[in-house]
């Protein structure tokens, strides 16, 4: 498995696939000729569909800044095994073809460049599932955050700034007002959720109705084209933000105790990416919320000093009960659905977490957290293409915009 850096990566919204990674790749590919003067870039897939509500347009001008850009897509070319490719042809100020890249953004920020090797999949954990790694520890008796710590020990210190970014980000939203860019004039809501929950008394519902907010907040960041964390994808990043916020300010955790339960989270999210995907346009939201889901529901369980068994319970609950959830937003905005379920995600992880730490009391759990992920994985391959971030099918067409909107 490749580094928790490429878990949890801070970037501008609202889509880790679509913005992101199109962002790194064009940065790198301006970094690495200096004598680049003009581009063109194709999208292809579920770049090419929805690169309007997912601001890929503007973020490839903005890279590429300075520098003559043209933009076409292809709308009839998919690219097994990748749903999210583009291309980028650059050229001198003589009109000499530099060179050509192909571009596949794999989900979470992530990216492959084919033919070239610039040290994003270098293997830093020697386990591919949650089994080997389950084994690793009970062998050498140490917890998940440790092993962590055991092939990434420097991890804290970027942990920090990841940590420092989801509370900022969820900040920033909750003070935020006005409309969400795009055509389906969706108000922000986030602050008026946390002033529900700060005039009511009852406090259970106090805190689910914070952890909506806080949720909202980061997921409204990220609609905006914010600064965000992939968590594990900017579409998903709300939960884990939310949490992280809820139990920093509300909860008292200090951040070093919030990044072991990130760590945690993370592992899970690194299995998912291993073997199955964690890109909607591949795997359909099942990836992305569920995977989310999954990560929070590690992470709280952690928090509350349950043990390896709980805890891989709380993530298999965590995805297994959104299996199938397809990708459909709206517009190709990441909007709806797409932030509402980031707070059912959020709220469905306690609920997970609960489950699992007394279920694993009563008796033994017969799904694995690697056998959910291989019918995850098996899944995600039978959703429709129109159903996985094109924008093609199912909620997405039940919206239709006016000619002037």
């Amino acid at each position: 498995m490749k580094s928790l850096k490429e878990i949890y990566k801070i970037g501008p919204g609202p889509s880790s696939s679509h913005t992101l990674a199109v962002q790194r790749a064009c940065l790198l590919y301006k970094e690495h000729h200096a004598d680049l003067k003009r581009v063109e870039v194709e999208l292809f897939d579920s770049l090419a569909f929805t690169a309007e509500g997912h601001h890929t347009f503007e973020i490839i001008r903005s890279s590429f800044k300075d520098i003559e850009v043209s933009i076409s897509k292809t709308l009839d070319k998919w690219r097994h095994p990748y749903a999210t490719a583009f291309d980028i042809n650059g050229y001198d100020e003589h009109n000499e073809h530099l060179s050509l890249w192909e571009v596949a953004s794999i989900g979470g920020g992530s990216i492959r460049i084919i033919d070239h090797d610039f040290g994003f999949e270098d293997e830093i954990y020697p386990h591919q599932h949650f089994d080997e790694v389950k084994a690793f520890v009970t062998e050498h008796n140490m917890n998940l955050f440790e092993y962590v710590l055991h092939f990434e020990p420097n991890i804290v210190e970027y942990m920090e700034q990841i940590v420092n970014q989801m509370l900022t980000t969820v900040k920033t939203g909750l003070s935020a007002s006005g409309l969400l860019p795009g055509r389906l004039k969706v108000p922000r809501v986030s602050n008026d959720l946390l002033m529900r929950a700060n005039n009511t008394s009852d406090k259970p519902q106090r805190d689910r109705l914070n952890l909506m907010a806080y949720a909202y907040a980061a997921s409204e960041e990220n609609a905006s084209g914010g600064i965000c964390v992939t968590a594990p994808t900017l579409g998903a990043s709300g939960s884990i933000a939310g949490l992280v916020y809820h139990y920093y300010h509300n909860l008292n955790f200090s951040k070093a105790k919030i990044i072991e339960g990130l760590c945690v989270g993370g592992i899970f999210a690194n299995v998912i990416k291993t073997n199955a995907t964690l890109a909607g346009s591949e795997g359909g939201c099942q990836a992305e919320i569920g995977s989310a889901c999954a990560m929070a529901s590690a992470m709280i369980t952690h928090l509350n000093g349950a043990n390896l068994k709980s805890i891989e319970y709380a993530a298999e609950i965590g995805i297994e009960h959104h299996l199938g959830l397809t990708c459909d937003p709206i517009g190709g905005y990441v909007i709806i659905p797409c932030i509402e379920r980031n707070a059912v995600a959020l709220l469905r992880s306690f609920d997970a977490a609960l489950l699992a730490e007394q279920m694993s009391e009563i008796r033994t759990n017969k799904i694995t957290f690697d056998s959910v992920v291989r019918t995850m994985n098996y899944t995600g391959k039978m959703i429709i293409k129109e159903l996985r971030e094109t924008s093609l099918g199912g909620l997405a067409t039940e919206v239709v915009f006016d000619s002037e909107d």
